[in-house]
């Protein structure tokens, strides 16, 4: 956590996974909590930061006491990938920045080590993974360990790290087999999480309780009116076609076409920038540090896109990265630049990058640890709405694309409740109880993208419940949010200033930003 805030002292360490850390973590929330009981705010800004300190420890020490910190294993946000991932941040430009590195690698073993007693402590208490999830992070060890993988990819680029790289390496191997003959025997085969255990994961990351049948009515609705709003679009690119059919086509144009890495990066860093000098002083007030954005390829290849805040100081800038599949050489602008704005600006790095910029508004908590992702992605998708709003998405072929986004994150709302809850699948994929196979269906039928991409997607949704859910309805939470604050202004009401507000607030829960912004906390 001090590497991914920016915070020197600590780039050779690694936390403590194992069930004794697991607790320490635990107490030091509810003695936090305890604390906070006697505080006397001593303004607004106070008030907000009880609040939203209130509502995220306490969730926290609820999820401990459930046990789910322990079992905690997926496919894409567990211990298993934010041990390897951090290096991603880490310089290593330096002979001291390579050292960081390799004490970081040799501490590998230990964290997961650790990690397995807890993976141990909670099988025992009969709360393990889904089988799905615990074969991808076996694939995942083999892929990192692999001679065309991450280790020996990082050995070769840094020949003195060969040593502890190998450890590493050796670690996340027998991890992997670990997991095979340890974990995986007792792993369910159900996918699900169960309507019982839910509601955690939905607060955990909304910040809000939300009714969840209503939403899950709610997502199929929404589902139908974006499905309705492409097949006008695609009436403006090839009258007649289906949409999948126009997808396709925009993918054949050459105008919408990239070819290789570079040239992506190069795309995704122009657009970025573009973003940045249309907006600042119109709609937003950016900060000179947060003008500033590196667009980066990732060296690993689960195919996932995402964004990296900045350091407090701001000497390592917000990053968007592209994790890219091995073999995947062409890329189609049409569908990505809505990316672009949901990672970069007015998305995430504008509101990542606001919030650490406000140090003297706003404690260290609030700029760099309070972070909920209905807040978070919610306000990256009312972002390319946004955008949409104010003309920039005005191609049609670009908008077709922010409408594929929009579909995608519409559908996991369904996907996601629906099998989780087991409530009832849409008569589409044949109704009654969700299946893989009814899931793999309904998700290729309302995105277009690579088999291998959605495949990985899915998996993401069935292990990490309630989590993907959170943009889309985040993004409902967000334009409730601002119609209400449009009401109470009436005629008063200045978009630019009702950004600049709800942004300074931080990444609070959505439930604490609301009360925030409307002075009912």
């Amino acid at each position: 956590m001090a590497t991914y805030m920016g915070i020197p002292g600590h780039d050779g360490e690694l936390d403590d996974f194992s069930p004794d850390g697991l607790q320490a973590r635990a107490d030091l929330a509810g003695q936090t909590l305890h604390a906070l009981e006697h505080a006397t705010p001593a303004d607004d800004v106070d008030r907000v930061t009880i609040a939203a300190m209130n509502e995220r420890l306490g969730l926290e020490v609820e999820m401990h006491e459930a046990g789910l910190d322990a079992m905690s294993l997926n496919v894409i946000a567990s211990p298993l990938q934010a041990i390897r991932d951090i290096l991603d941040l880490m310089p290593s430009g330096s002979d001291e920045h390579v050292a960081a590195i390799g004490g970081r690698l040799r501490a590998m073993p230990k964290a997961l080590a650790q990690w397995q007693e807890s993976l141990t402590q909670a099988a025992d208490q009969g709360r393990v993974s889904a089988q799905r999830q615990v074969q991808a992070c076996i694939r995942q060890t083999q892929d990192h360990t692999a001679d065309d993988g991450y280790f020996r990819a990082l050995a070769h680029a840094h020949p003195a790290l060969a040593d502890a790289a190998g450890e590493a390496a050796t670690a996340y191997a027998e991890t992997g087999r670990w997991l095979r003959e340890h974990l995986l025997p007792k792993a369910p085969a159900q996918d699900a999480c169960g309507h019982e255990i839910y509601p955690l994961y939905s607060r955990e990351f909304l910040g809000a309780a939300v009714n969840l049948e209503e939403t899950y009515a709610w997502g199929q609705e929404e589902l139908a009116r974006i499905t309705a709003e492409q097949q006008k679009v695609v009436e403006q690119i090839l009258p007649g076609a289906g949409i999948k059919e126009t997808m396709d086509h925009l993918d054949k144009n050459p105008a919408y076409q990239l070819h290789g890495t570079v040239a992506l990066q190069e795309w995704m860093q122009e657009k970025a920038d573009e973003a940045i000098d249309a907006l600042d002083g119109t709609h937003f007030d950016i900060p000179d540090p947060v003008r500033t954005i590196e667009c980066m390829i990732a060296p690993t290849h689960s195919g996932g896109i995402y964004y990296t805040g900045p350091s407090e100081d701001f000497t390592r800038p917000g990053r968007m990265w592209w994790s890219v599949p091995k073999g995947v050489e062409h890329f189609g602008t049409w569908r990505e630049l809505t990316t672009v704005y949901h990672e970069g600006v007015p998305g995430h790095h504008l509101q990542i990058g606001q919030t650490m910029f406000r140090s003297g508004l706003l404690n260290s908590w609030r700029r760099m640890d309070a972070w909920t992702s209905g807040h978070g992605e919610g306000w990256a998708l009312y972002a390319e709405r946004l955008m949409d709003e104010l003309g920039y998405q005005s191609d049609p072929a670009n908008r077709l694309g922010m409408l594929d986004g929009q579909s995608l994150r519409a559908a996991r709302v369904v996907l996601d409740i629906g099998v989780h809850c087991g409530f009832a699948a849409p008569a589409a994929v044949g109704g009654g109880e969700w299946t893989y196979d009814k899931a793999w269906a309904f998700l290729n039928a309302h995105a277009d993208m690579a088999e291998g991409f959605l495949r990985f997607e899915l998996d993401r949704y069935l292990g990490w419940p309630g989590q993907a859910p959170a943009y889309k309805v985040g993004e409902r939470i967000w334009m409730q949010l601002r119609e209400e604050a449009k009401a109470a202004a009436g005629d008063d009401f200045d978009l630019k200033a009702f950004h600049r507000r709800a942004l300074d607030i931080g990444g609070v829960g959505l439930d604490t930003l609301r009360g925030a912004v409307l002075g009912t906390l």
